[in-house]
């Protein structure tokens, strides 16, 4: 089944309906309205199949076979069938290898939205090939950002590695057609009309059905407006919870840069940081090495005993902890306490950022691979933009500063007042004076 056979919940008539159409593929997008990809594929002038691939490539690999983003994706291709079946259609879905896959589908032409990490790209252009040799055109789109690839680079022509600059160029750049929606439903009457299609349960993929709790797609503008005041502090509901929507494409990047125009400039800055990632990530495609090539010259500590205190929240230091059980209880962790965990994890512990981030990859619902490198590199000092090495986080300043009545720390370890919670698993001052030493050795004057 791997290799992209249909797989049984398809019926024969899911493979009749796609000659004589295009097909739309659906990826980071799962949205009707305001999709860049679909837009085209409706005004191609043919019916329109709508496709979702459970690309085996990235499902084989997850060890978690409870992932809550599987159960997220399958939720939003739910409401997706559901509205397509109430205009006549309904949404393919098939599991497999999508070159594997496209090699048995026979289309007038695929459409799709350009995804820029570095799976996705070789993928593409193996699909692409693939359609090619049978003169069927792949055509893509930008849709998940409003200025990809060289669209916002210095004057010279190389790309930004400074944040600041970068957002100033990107904010001269934007003009109303950048943030202009692209009128979908004026072309709904092209999908293919066709009777319901079989849809897989959670089983079929090989992974479970868990009962989880997501955040709404809904645009809390009042909340967006106190951003700036709010967003540092776990304790309150300071933030849009919109990143799994955006993660995914049920939001569109359009309207919340629309949004953020006229709402909150602080919102808005975050995010140009989710696109200043993206280009980084287009034009330094080795995820695996540190931003900085110097920072690999660090001698890590990596005891596999501290790593896993701090994975599990028993460090003894009821922000890390508070944190990290957050994540491992729900897949979400809020923004300031992503970076007092990252720092926690690299300077307390010296324990090599790509631990941490290969963790994050695995629990956050709202992982993209872009922002989360990012992240962990600008903690541990290495990467582009990134904090100075010097800087080390002190967990008890971080938390009189943003949970000083104890709210977060509270709901999430209870007992951090009691006996039975651990001593702190290593000392403040003696951490950070042997992570400067570790770091001086390594970059010498730098």
């Amino acid at each position: 089944m791997k290799q992209g056979s249909i797989k049984r919940w398809i019926n024969p008539q899911a493979e009749g309906i796609v000659p004589d159409s295009v097909i739309f593929w659906f990826r980071r997008d799962l949205r009707l309205t305001d999709n860049a990809g679909l837009h085209a594929a409706l005004r191609h002038g043919k019916p329109v199949v709508p496709l979702f691939i459970f690309d085996t490539t990235i499902l084989d690999p997850l060890e978690d076979k409870s992932d809550r983003r599987l159960v997220f994706i399958r939720q939003s291709l739910e409401r997706l069938k559901a509205e397509l079946e109430q205009m006549g259609s309904s949404l393919l879905v098939l599991h497999g290898d999508p070159v594997a896959l496209f090699n048995q589908l026979t289309p007038l032409a695929v459409y799709t939205n350009r995804d820029y990490e570095p799976y996705a790209r070789r993928r593409d252009e193996a699909v692409e090939k693939e359609l090619q040799k049978r003169g069927i055109p792949f055509q893509t789109s930008k849709d998940q950002v409003i200025f990809e690839r060289e669209e916002v680079i210095k004057d010279d022509g190389t790309p930004y590695t400074v944040f600041t600059p970068y957002s100033k160029k990107w904010k001269l750049a934007l003009t109303d057609f950048h943030t202009k929606s692209y009128p979908t439903e004026k072309y709904f009457s092209q999908f293919r009309r066709c009777d319901p299609l079989p849809f897989p349960a959670l089983t079929d993929l090989g992974f479970k059905a868990i009962d989880v709790q997501f955040p709404d797609r809904v645009i809390k503008k009042s909340i967006i407006r106190e951003y700036k005041e709010h967003r540092d502090f776990p304790g309150i509901e300071g933030t849009s919870k919109l990143s799994v929507h955006l993660r995914f494409g049920t939001v569109s990047i359009r309207n919340l840069v629309r949004v953020a125009l006229t709402t909150n400039e602080t919102w808005l800055n975050e995010l140009i940081w989710r696109e200043f990632y993206h280009m980084i990530l287009w034009h330094f495609p080795a995820t695996d090495k540190s931003f900085k090539p110097a920072y690999d010259r660090i001698v890590w500590r990596n005891d596999p005993d501290e790593f896993k205190a701090w994975c599990e929240g028993r460090t003894g230091y009821p922000i890390v902890d508070a944190g990290m059980r957050e994540l491992n209880a729900t897949g979400h962790m809020h923004n300031r306490v992503r970076m007092i965990v990252a720092s926690f994890l690299t300077k307390h512990l010296l324990i090599d950022w790509r631990w941490g981030e290969a963790y994050f990859a695995a629990k956050l619902l709202d992982f993209d691979l872009a922002a989360n490198n990012g992240g962990w590199q600008w903690a541990a000092g290495c990467g582009c933009d990134a904090a100075p090495y010097f800087r080390v986080f002190n967990p008890y300043i971080q938390t009189e500063k943003f949970d000083p009545d104890r709210k977060y720390i509270r709901q999430w370890v209870p007992e951090f007042e009691s006996s039975g919670y651990p001593k702190p698993m290593v000392d403040h001052s003696f951490a950070r004076d042997r992570v400067l030493a570790a770091y001086k050795e390594a970059l010498g004057s730098i």
